[in-house]
């Protein structure tokens, strides 16, 4: 637990030294996954959406997560039969892609697509096979350019965008986190910290070793807007 919060505590500073406002909530005791807090909302400029995680015994994170946005944005909610994790929606080009994986469904990324759409942002359902998450396997690195494990590299849903294609063994790497021209990318994977390094982008390597055992990444740990 000890090596869990140093790691997260070093993640954070890593925010704050992107000048951004960091708001910690408080444990939410009986949930050991609700530090993954990206699964439990989707945050858009203009509203913000509470999921209905696809694990049940995470249903309950949402009532930490809703008063925090609701200081910030309006309030939408994915309601049943509807399921969605937050870790399956990808914002990139000014489109939005929601992966359809065992924890969201065909109704939940039907739900988004119809709250997004209603503000002008087009979407894609995307089916992810394998993985977690869709994130697990693409996130965005600015612009059109995206991060991609191999088994995504040529699907059509994202034709027209630049790919960094990881290598095999390190597929892990994928979930990098872009914020202010900055790359947080997972420490210990050398050849992806070189495929990153051509963007010419500043990155900064984040120890995620503990997130990593519950198939956590960076992107999982906050939710940016």
């Amino acid at each position: 637990m000890s090596r869990l919060l140093a790691q997260h505590a070093a993640y954070v500073e890593a925010l704050h030294s992107l000048s951004l406002e960091v708001n910690v909530l408080p444990a939410s005791p009986g949930y050991p996954d609700a530090y993954f807090v990206e699964d439990a909302a989707v945050v858009t400029p203009e509203v913000a959406v509470i999921t209905r995680p696809g694990a049940p015994s995470r249903r309950g994170e949402v009532l930490a997560i809703e008063p925090a946005l609701a200081l910030h944005r309006p309030i939408a909610r994915i309601e049943p039969p509807g399921t969605m994790d937050g870790g399956d929606v990808l914002f990139a080009g000014g489109r939005f892609f929601i992966g359809l994986t065992d924890r969201t469904n065909e109704s939940g990324a039907g739900q988004l697509g119809r709250i997004v759409a209603v503000h002008g942002h087009p979407w894609t359902a995307v089916p992810v096979g394998s993985g977690l998450h869709l994130k697990s396997s693409v996130n965005t690195l600015g612009g059109m350019a995206l991060a991609v494990t191999p088994d995504f590299s040529s699907r059509e849903e994202f034709r027209g965008y630049k790919l960094i294609v990881l290598d095999p063994g390190e597929e892990y790497a994928a979930n990098v986190l872009w914020i202010n021209g900055t790359l947080l990318i997972p420490a210990g994977f050398p050849r992806a910290r070189k495929k990153y390094e051509r963007l010419g982008l500043p990155i900064l390597e984040i120890d995620t070793s503990e997130m990593r055992k519950m198939d956590g990444g960076l992107t999982c740990l906050s939710l940016r807007f």
